[in-house]
C-alpha cells in the first residue's frame, strides 16, 4: 500500500459544494441520503417473445443463474409461464427481470399482449425468439417502439443453430460465420418490414452466454441506459468482457468519496470508539464491492454451476487480499496501514474541506478510506478479469472439444 495518490480537484470542489453544514450529523444524513439515492432506483426489464423461445432461460442467464436454481426462473420445453412473474438479481435486488408468458398463445393474443401484460411498468423489453421470424414479432417491436419504450431483439439457441448447419456443411461449406450473419440478416431484414428500422438483433445462447453476443447486448443496454438506472444495470451483469469489469470500477470510483466520508464520518457518529466503529462500514462496502465484481462466494459458486469449473479453481483466481474473506482484524489493519500513507494529504483537505478539520482525526480516517477503496477497486478489478478469462479459456476449451 505504498503507492501514492491524490484526490481530485473536481472531487474536493463537489465535496466543498455538498458538505455545507459544520454539524457532524446533518452532514452524514446528507452523504447516506446521496448513496440511498443509487440504490433505491428498480430497473424492470420485461423479457417476451414467443413460446418456447428460451425466456426463462434468458432470465436465468441475465441473473448468472442455473435453470435447476432454487431462485431460478421456471423453463420447460412447453410454455411455462402463465403470468408475468418477477426474478430480482441475486445481488442487486432493484434489478428486476420479468418473465412475460408468450405471446401469441390462447391466453394472450398479439393485438393484446403489450396491454395485458402492463406495458407500461417496464422501462424496456427484451424480445427473445428462436427458430423461423413471424409476424408477430414485427408486430410486437412496433407496438413497442408506438409506446416510446427501448427494445433490443435477441436471436436465441444460435449454438443449435450452428449444430444444425454443421451436419450440412459438406453441401452448403458454410462456416460459423456465416451462419451467424445469414440469421441476423434475416432478423434484420424481417424487422426492417414491420417498421422497425432501428432495431438492433442479439445472436446468443443462453447456455453459453461467454459467447456470441452476450456480452455485446450487456454494453448496448448500458450504452443507452442513463442515470441511477444505469448504475443498478452496470452493477448487476455478470462479467463477460473486459469492458464491462472496467465500466463498474469506473462507476464505484465515482462516488468513491461519498463511500469515504461515510465511513470516516461513522467514526464520530457511531455508538462504539472512533477506532472500531468505522469497520463495519468499511467491511460493509468492501463486501458490497466484492459482490459487484461477482468475487464473494455466492457469486463464485454460481459461476462454478453455469460452467464446468470448480468453485475451487474459480477462487484460485483470486489472489488480492480484498477479494478474500474479510474479518475486522484484516480490515482494521487495512486501514491503519491505509491512513497513515499520507497524513500531509490529510492535513490539506481539512483546510479545503471544513467538515473534515471539525473532527478529531477526520481528514486522516476520511484519507484511509478513500486510499482502501481505492486499492480495493483496483484490485478487485484486476480479480474479476482473471475470473473472466479462466471462465473463457475453460468455455473455449469445451467448445473445441
Amino acid at each position: 500500500m505504498a503507492t501514492q495518490f491524490t484526490i481530485s480537484e473536481a472531487e474536493i470542489l463537489e465535496m466543498s459544494s455538498v458538505l455545507q453544514s459544520h454539524r457532524v450529523t446533518d452532514t452524514v444524513a446528507q452523504v447516506e441520503g446521496m448513496l440511498q439515492q443509487m440504490t433505491d432506483v428498480t430497473l424492470n426489464i420485461a423479457v417476451t417473445g414467443e413460446s418456447g423461445a428460451g425466456k426463462s432461460s434468458f432470465v436465468n442467464a441475465f441473473r448468472g443463474v442455473v435453470d435447476d436454481a432454487p431462485e431460478a426462473a421456471v423453463t420447460g420445453v412447453t410454455e411455462t409461464t402463465r403470468e408475468a412473474t418477477a426474478y430480482s438479481h441475486p445481488s442487486a435486488r432493484n434489478v428486476i427481470l420479468w418473465d412475460l408468458p408468450g405471446i401469441g398463445t390462447p391466453s394472450f393474443q398479439s393485438s393484446t399482449y403489450l396491454e395485458d401484460v402492463g406495458l407500461l411498468k417496464y422501462d424496456l423489453f427484451i424480445i427473445v425468439t428462436s427458430g423461423r421470424f413471424q409476424d408477430y414479432h414485427s408486430a410486437l417491436a412496433k407496438s413497442i417502439m408506438q409506446a416510446e419504450k427501448k427494445f433490443y431483439f435477441v436471436r436465441n439457441k444460435v449454438d443449435q443453430d450452428l449444430e444444425a448447419s454443421a451436419k450440412r456443411r459438406i453441401k452448403q461449406a458454410l462456416a460459423d460465420e456465416d451462419v451467424l450473419n445469414s440469421l441476423r440478416t434475416d432478423c434484420e431484414k424481417n424487422l426492417r418490414k414491420g417498421q422497425a428500422e432501428k432495431s438492433q438483433v442479439f445472436l446468443i445462447s443462453c447456455f453459453y452466454p461467454q459467447r456470441y453476443d452476450f456480452a455485446a447486448l450487456q454494453m448496448t443496454l448500458l450504452e443507452e441506459m442513463e442515470g441511477h438506472k444505469r448504475h443498478a444495470l452496470l452493477l448487476s451483469l455478470p462479467n463477460l468482457s473486459t469492458a464491462v469489469i472496467q465500466s463498474k470500477k469506473e462507476a464505484l470510483a465515482s462516488g468513491l468519496w461519498k463511500r469515504a466520508m461515510a465511513a470516516s464520518l461513522s467514526s464520530v457518529t457511531g455508538a462504539h470508539t472512533r477506532t472500531h466503529s468505522i469497520i463495519p462500514n468499511v467491511m460493509n462496502t468492501l463486501k458490497s464491492y466484492q459482490q459487484t465484481f461477482c468475487l464473494d462466494v455466492d457469486s463464485l459458486q454460481r459461476l462454478a454451476s453455469f460452467t464446468d469449473i470448480s468453485l475451487e479453481e474459480l477462487q484460485k483466481e483470486v489472489t488480492s487480499t480484498f477479494g478474500k474473506e474479510l474479518s475486522a482484524h484484516t480490515v482494521e489493519g487495512l486501514l491503519s496501514q491505509a491512513a497513515s500513507v499520507q497524513p500531509m494529504l490529510a492535513n490539506q483537505l481539512e483546510k479545503m474541506v471544513p467538515i473534515l478539520g471539525t473532527i478529531v482525526s477526520g481528514g486522516l480516517s476520511f484519507v484511509g478510506s478513500y486510499f482502501l477503496f481505492n486499492s480495493a477497486l483496483k484490485d478487485l478489478s484486476q480479480d474479476g478479469e482473471r475470473v473472466m478469462q479462466k471462465v473463457f479459456l475453460g468455455s473455449l476449451s469445451k467448445h473445441t472439444d
